[in-house]
């Protein structure tokens, strides 16, 4: 009851922190816009614009109104799950914008984090199963190496030796043009394609994926090679292993069976962090490889100075990320009977 109690007050605590990180994020975000150089209006209409042109657009964009006005407008506006209007092109809604690109980071970030999941704790436990040995070494540098790595530079190094070099993926693309687009309810092709039965258009789907997944996912999987690698080895020197040891249960079975799932509580707790990290690896993956996804599309409107759409992005991904979190801490919680909040 009291471990009830705990987890339920735990739970409510974090639901309730959640809206204040998000005003603190948005008025982060708001606070820094406005404090960058440069006026909205001669990014989005350039600097031969009239001044008639440039007034019209700021008032169209409430940019004409005090700093305390506008902050106002945006506040009331986001307590109507509102988030504007984009001041550039069309005045498209800013919804419309995430539904139209949020698809393909989506796609993006799930096939990173499959694949940073299968090589990181593949290459830790790997790792941790054969201590002072070269594998262990190996791991180390992997785990060091993927850290310090440039994101945008490894991008662009695979690029230029599977694409360029050898041609084997495409570039700056999500889909090839010379076939029909997959549609459906997700707006994910890969399974958008699988859902529909056409297995050509999800392995072309696959096939523009690999490589940008490839970059992000690997870079990402040095984080859980190395939570891996250093809880299975305490886990291999605890009490209850060496008590198995004892009991003469083969070095496999005690790895696999007893030591390997008490390590994956820790890769599932580190998930919301890496789901953060990974929003903002996706930025430089997609800029890098011209993904058509959100991130790409918070790039251009920052380089537009584009306050609406860039507000509204930042405080989508904040969103996905505080959701995220408290979503994974309730998991762990039930999943980890030791721990006690």
């Amino acid at each position: 009851m009291a471990r009830s109690n705990s987890l339920k007050f735990y739970i409510a605590t974090r639901l309730l922190m959640a809206p204040l990180m998000l005003w603190l994020i948005t008025t982060l975000v708001f606070l820094l816009l406005r404090a960058t150089p440069g006026d909205p209006a001669d990014a989005l209409l350039g600097p031969k614009a009239s001044p008639e042109a440039k007034a019209a657009l700021r008032a169209q964009c409430g940019l004409d109104k005090s700093l305390i006005g506008q902050y106002g407008d945006y506040l009331w506006s986001l307590l109507h799950l509102d988030l504007g209007k984009s001041c550039s092109g069309k005045g498209t809604v800013v919804w419309e914008v995430i539904q139209q690109h949020f698809p393909a980071t989506a796609e993006l970030a799930i096939g990173s984090l499959a694949i940073a999941l299968v090589v990181g704790v593949a290459i830790g436990a790997l790792s941790a199963s054969k201590p002072n040995s070269g594998w262990d070494t190996s791991g180390r540098l992997f785990g060091i190496i993927t850290y310090a790595i440039p994101l945008f530079w490894f991008g662009m190094l695979l690029q230029l030796i599977f694409s360029v070099g050898l041609g084997l993926f495409p570039l700056g693309t999500r889909f090839p043009t010379t076939m029909p687009t997959p549609t459906g309810i997700t707006g994910l092709y890969t399974i958008d394609s699988l859902l529909s039965g056409n297995f050509q258009q999800f392995f072309t789907a696959l096939y523009y994926l690999t490589l940008p997944a490839l970059s992000l996912g690997v870079l990402i999987s040095g984080i859980f090679e190395r939570i891996v690698r250093v809880n299975l080895k305490q886990t291999l020197q605890a009490d209850y292993v060496e008590a198995a040891r004892a009991r003469g249960i083969p070095e496999r079975q005690i790895l696999w069976n007893h030591a390997f799932r008490n390590t994956l509580i820790p890769v599932v707790t580190i998930l919301g962090l890496t789901l953060a990290a990974m929003l903002g690896g996706a930025i430089l993956t997609e800029v890098t490889f011209s993904w058509p996804g959100l991130a790409n599309r918070l790039y251009r409107a920052i380089a537009q100075r584009d306050y609406a759409v860039v507000q509204g992005i930042v405080v989508f991904f904040a969103a996905i990320v505080a959701i995220a979190s408290i979503a994974i801490d309730i998991i762990n919680a039930y999943i980890d009977p030791r721990i006690r909040y």
